[in-house]
């Protein structure tokens, strides 16, 4: 894949507040005698166009925070606010609203429609929020993830990296301001991983996007800016430009 490709620039809050910030919060699951503490009063910003992954044992709180941070799970306590707007009380209309403009989705499962084509699968999030998709516009993402020759091809009839960066382009069809990220590459091989890693590298330097990504593979982690660590549901440590082999020795730590 070409990484000098151009993509547009995002929606940002600005270049002062953060993309994301989460201030105090708590996640508590049961009750009682039975209850968990997933997150426990996490406090961390994400700067606006930055890539941070977040790392941890499992049940550290990762995917928790990952969930809290997007409005996908209501916190306990604390406040969470998205491209400089308070959701932690927003109403589930309003998440819903934010989600198809402010927030886009990459997840390990793909979740494309099998019935639908590339193309269709990207104009998606536009018709749900009520728009028009114009077919240019919607070529033209696929043209950013290099899949401008698949648009007519169902998923089926894609590969798997070939999906993902159809699942990035639906993400990044609306431009919003943050991508939120969970295990991206866990379901791909070696080579598509690193496609999609390039791809998600140049949306940040050439575009200004904000990626917040959970992941488990230290070579993912190391094509961010930076890696914070969870245990626990709280912050332990962080990482700025690490290579693959210090998150992996970092992560170690943590996990023994």
């Amino acid at each position: 894949m070409d990484s000098k490709v151009s993509y547009p620039p995002v929606e940002a809050p600005g270049a002062v507040a953060p993309a994301v910030e989460l201030h105090g919060v708590t996640r508590v699951y049961g009750a009682r005698g039975a209850a968990v503490r997933a997150l426990d009063g996490v406090d961390i910003s994400f700067p606006v166009g930055s890539w941070t992954a977040v790392m941890g044992p499992s049940g550290s709180g990762k995917s928790t925070l990952l969930h809290c941070a997007a409005g996908l799970e209501r916190v306990t306590a604390g406040r969470v606010r998205v491209a400089g707007r308070d959701i932690t009380d927003a109403s589930d209309a309003e998440l819903t609203r934010l989600r198809r403009t402010v927030m886009g989705f990459v997840f390990q499962s793909f979740n494309l429609i099998g019935s639908l084509t590339a193309e269709q699968n990207v104009a998606m999030p536009l018709r749900l929020a009520g728009r028009r998709p114009p077919r240019q516009v919607v070529r033209d993402v696929l043209a950013a993830v290099d899949l401008a020759d698949r648009a007519r091809h169902r998923p089926a009839e894609l590969s798997g990296g070939q999906q993902q960066r159809v699942a990035i382009a639906r993400a990044m069809v609306t431009r919003p301001a943050v991508l939120f990220a969970d295990e991206p590459t866990g379901a791909l091989d070696t080579r598509s991983a690193r496609t999609v890693l390039s791809m998600l590298r140049a949306m940040v330097d050439t575009s200004g996007q904000t990626i917040v990504m959970v992941t488990h593979d230290p070579a993912a982690a190391a094509s961010a800016d930076r890696v914070v660590f969870l245990g626990d549901g709280r912050l332990v440590d962080r990482l700025d430009r690490p290579s693959t082999r210090q998150v992996a020795d970092r992560l170690a730590r943590w996990e023994e």
